[in-house]
């Protein structure tokens, strides 16, 4: 967690440098919002639902000439479905996002738009997994890697101090799991909205 910290402040140093050398404008702020989950597996008898989650943190922006860098960190709650001939595995997990942006911006007087797209690094907090009946005990998400690794790209709207975001995460880490006796891989997906609030 301090390193993570350590890695933010750093972040927003380098931003607010480029900003004081380079770049006309600097803002941080707070932001929130809920996001939908999924799994893609290869074998046709896995299936995974949506299920709603939660995320909550600061960023920081730097922008001028029409581009931006935007670092992040924020707490977020994955909830996701597995689904195997009616036997149903709700697994859920806490983890710490840290994605770093760079994107496009449009617009003047505290109106805009913006595209976005980056990596994000995620490390676990803790996982559970709840399952749906005692056969659901064969399967099993194992082995969530406690770092993973993602790339999002998004919208987003300005208007004077608050933001809307709109974004997909496409996994890019394997995650494993297990039914009976057999094993494969799947990745974790994820579609987000957010709302931000810039405070300085």
């Amino acid at each position: 967690m301090k390193k993570l910290l350590l890695l933010f402040v750093v972040l927003v140093g380098a931003a607010q440098f480029a900003s004081a050398q380079l770049i006309p404008s600097f803002s941080f702020g707070v932001k929130g919002g809920v996001n939908l989950s999924s799994l893609s597996f290869s074998d046709p008898d896995f299936s995974s639902s949506n299920r709603a989650g939660y995320l909550g943190g600061i960023y920081a922006r730097v922008g001028g000439l029409g581009f931006n860098f935007q670092p992040e960190l924020y707490v977020t709650g994955k909830n996701v479905n597995i689904e195997n001939n009616g036997i149903v595995n709700r697994v859920k997990f806490t983890s710490i996002d840290l994605p770093v942006l760079m994107g496009l911006k449009v617009g003047a007087f505290g109106l805009g738009g913006r595209f976005m797209t980056g990596p994000l690094v995620s490390f676990k907090i803790n996982e559970d997994q709840s399952l749906g009946s005692a056969a659901g005990q064969a399967l099993t998400l194992s082995n969530i890697k406690d770092q993973n690794f993602a790339w999002q790209f998004g919208a987003g709207v300005d208007i004077k101090r608050i933001s809307l975001d709109v974004r997909y995460e496409l996994g890019l880490t394997k995650q494993g799991y297990t039914f009976n006796s057999e094993s494969g891989s799947t990745r974790i997906n994820l579609f987000n909205v957010s709302l931000s609030y810039q405070i300085y």
